[in-house]
């Protein structure tokens, strides 16, 4: 038991006195059918009552559990509640799951991304359930005049034994809903949880598969107009004019216009990454005419000068950014990248003296990667609905950071915050592309113009088209071996455009006497920002790809090869500054090599490993795979992954299972390329992706118990399969693969 104290998130547990009746609360636990026997609607609730922001209880005992956090396909709308309901002690089947609004007074940090929603928020939600419970009991010991301590609950029912009494939940949510919250708490003993480390069914499941509206793109409303933007074709042109005389003619056309999505004074926050600043926007009666307006108007685009803009990071002091004109092409970004390479960069981190290991290394071994740029493609376009007031906004979609665009929106509606209220509806796929709300933006803006309740929708084109990608990155790798074949130094020299993906304290920083990590990075014009696991996404693949090519010319197993540098980050360690736990690390390798028996399969099938550590979470991956007509067949992945305890197993196990997928999906095929500014692909009939018949047959996924507290889990399974199939492809076919895709258009 561990007593936490409610002040460190007591806005949270702002909690009504009056009852909480009146009014409809439609809400359906996985279990109910969409028709209502007569039965069930005499069950339904007459009144609901409030305890704190996280939940409430109704007369006859059903319990709504509010998911603070937007979904995204993550299951944080089924496991968020879970840990509630856990707390809470209540029948999980009595549990009735709501998106909370966006209410940053009660809720904290309510956005997704970087694997991060529930470790950030597990002490919280904890501590909501077990205040609740705590306020239920001191209400049935006050009703019935006996001590506190002698009371107990079980799924939804106070009983006190020395009486033979008991009362639901539900029968004394009136009287909870007065008493004071608790200064501390107890929260349950992990070896006494029900629910937690259970499988449960997403509480959406129905939703999805019989259709109903959960998406923003779901969105209607009486008297809402369609909008559509264009945006310039290439990357370092600007709008010049457009002629609307032929457009405004046709059928169902209400207005074209420009809109300009933020102000030159204002200064962008870590996520109002806009790609292009003036788009031509077109509003009509529907969808279909709108498209028709937008594939006639005539536009005229021009090349725009270098200009600055001023960014406040997440985390640091603002900065002065200085946009490039010019329009790029892949080929000048390889070029560029490969001159980088050649020159002094920033260095980072050094331990010991790498300059004399190399000189008197007897082998030296050198390798550099590359990756392109990626798109997200999310599976459901980006789309926003706004119905903008003279003195108010109510705005509805998918977004990852709701609280982190509200400011923006704000500000350029000229509307105090307050008065802004965002709807947060299940996205249709994130990755991070999601945390950059410009069409938001533009969706309000677009309303104000127009006085009427809009819906924005990008069509694919416009999504892949218009910026925010997975940035393109190199990194070149050289080790120094002695005479025994023992690796002596290690040398890093990574960069990108226009961000470096370099983490110089991560693995196997710590584990080598001599290391350097230097980094570079180039300006561009093309927009990026954050994409699963970011920076892991490149780096897993570059570093687990050369410690395979170390391990073979040190005649190693390289699985034992890791694990010997991991044995020597936990029992000498080099330098203070390792973000890495070696024995959480050593343990996922080990499991793995267990579970993926390895060295031991059939002759035909080729294994290759990889294991990385991001975003709290260590992951270690095998490939098995064959090589039939000069493509890979994917027989296998065995994955072994510590991530503190796992919340809901089969739910977690589908999300690395979608990480694995996604990951050998963006290594044989991922590319965006760009000639003259424009991106080449444009839709999924030239942007390779997986298909259904190149996903592994089977993959296995096995979490590494223990009590710590939860860490990420929806990005770790990424990074490290990129290496672990590349590694398994050099098995079957005697190459390594340097540059990502590994395959490109193959098919």
């Amino acid at each position: 038991m561990t007593l936490v104290k409610t002040a460190i998130g007591r806005r949270s547990f702002i909690k009504s006195s009056a009852l909480a009746g009146g009014g409809l609360i439609l809400g359906f636990n996985w279990l109910a059918s969409c028709k209502m026997t007569p039965e069930e609607v005499r069950n339904l609730p007459k009144e609901w009552f409030e305890i704190n922001g996280y939940l409430k209880i109704s007369d006859n005992g059903q319990v709504t559990i509010m998911s603070p956090n937007p979904e995204g396909g993550q299951n944080v709308k089924t496991a968020m509640p879970m840990i509630v309901a856990e707390e809470l002690d209540i029948d999980w089947n009595e549990v009735i799951v709501e998106q909370a609004p966006l209410n940053t007074d009660l809720y904290s940090r309510q956005f997704i991304g970087g694997s991060q929603a529930i470790r950030t928020s597990w002490e919280g939600l904890r501590m909501a359930g077990a205040s609740a419970r705590h306020m239920l009991i001191a209400a049935a010991a006050e009703a019935w005049q006996v001590p506190l301590k002698e009371i107990s609950t079980e799924s939804g029912k106070i009983k006190h034994t020395a009486s033979d009494k008991s009362i639901s939940y539900g029968a004394i949510a009136s009287a909870a809903a007065k008493v004071s919250v608790p200064d501390e708490v107890a929260l349950k003993a992990t070896s006494d949880f029900k629910i937690i480390g259970t499988s449960k069914k997403n509480v959406d499941g129905l939703k999805i598969v019989t259709g109903k509206p959960l998406f923003g793109i779901d969105t209607q409303s009486e008297g809402m107009l369609t909008a559509m933007i264009l945006h310039p074709p290439a990357f370092g042109m600007k709008l010049k004019s457009f002629d609307d005389s032929v457009v405004k003619t046709m059928p169902g056309i209400q207005a074209v216009f420009s809109t300009k999505v933020l102000d030159d004074t204002y200064t962008r926050q870590h996520f109002d990454t806009c790609t292009f600043l003036e788009v031509v926007t077109i509003v009509g009666d529907s969808t279909w005419e709108v498209m028709n307006a937008k594939k006639a108007i005539a536009v005229e685009w021009e090349p725009f000068e270098t200009y600055t803009e001023e960014r406040q990071p997440y985390r640091g002091p603002q900065q002065t950014l200085t946009i490039p004109s010019g329009l790029e092409s892949s080929a000048d970004h390889s070029t560029k990248m490969a001159e980088m390479a050649t020159k002094k960069a920033r260095v980072v981190r050094k331990d010991g003296n790498p300059e004399k290991a190399f000189r008197s290394a007897s082998k030296i071994i050198e390798r550099t990667y590359t990756a392109p740029f990626l798109a997200h493609n999310c599976m459901e376009p980006m789309n926003f609905f706004a119905d903008v007031k003279s003195d108010s906004a109510q705005l509805s979609g998918p977004l990852q950071k709701a609280e982190l665009t509200e400011q923006a929106i704000a500000t350029r509606l000229g509307i105090p915050v307050e008065k802004i209220d965002i709807e947060l509806t299940r996205l249709g796929g994130g990755y991070g592309r999601r945390s950059y709300a410009h069409w938001a933006l533009e969706a309000a803006i677009i309303s104000q113009k127009m006085k009427a309740p809009v819906k924005l929708v990008y069509t694919r084109e416009d999504d892949m088209t218009g910026g925010i990608y997975r940035p393109a990155y190199q990194v070149t790798y050289k080790a120094a071996l002695d005479s025994n074949n023992n690796l002596t130094g290690l040398h890093i020299n990574a960069g990108g455009i226009p961000e470096s993906p370099l983490y110089a304290n991560r693995f196997p920083a710590g584990a080598i006497d001599n290391y350097q990590a230097d980094s570079w990075t180039i300006p561009t014009n093309i927009t990026i920002g954050s994409f699963r696991a970011p920076r892991s996404n490149f780096m897993a693949s570059a570093e687990q790809s050369f410690l395979d090519e170390i391990a073979e010319a040190a005649g190693k197993d390289p699985i034992d090869f890791r694990l010997e540098l991991l044995d020597r980050a936990a029992k000498n360690p080099v330098g203070e500054k390792n973000d890495y736990d070696a024995e959480r690390y050593a343990g996922v390798l080990k499991l793995v090599k267990e579970k993926s028996n390895w060295n031991n399969r059939d002759s035909n099938s080729k294994q290759g490993v990889a294991a990385y550590f991001c975003h709290n979470s260590y992951a270690a991956q095998v490939v098995d795979m064959t090589w039939e007509n000069d493509q890979p067949k994917i027989q296998k992945v065995t994955c072994a992954i510590d991530c503190g305890i796992v919340i809901n197993p089969d739910a977690a196990s589908n999300l690395c299972e979608g990480g694995i997928v996604d990951g050998i999906g963006n290594a044989l095929y991922g590319e965006l390329t760009f000639k003259d500014g424009i991106p080449q692909k444009s839709n999924f009939d030239d942007y390779r992706m997986i298909r259904m018949r190149e996903s592994p047959k089977e993959i296995e996924v096995h979490f590494v118990k223990n009590d710590i507290d939860p860490t990420g889990l929806g990005e770790p399974t990424f990074p490290p399969v990129f290496a672990a199939l590349a590694n398994a492809m050099y098995k079957a076919t005697g190459k390594r693969f340097y540059n990502q895709p590994f395959v490109g258009g193959m098919t």
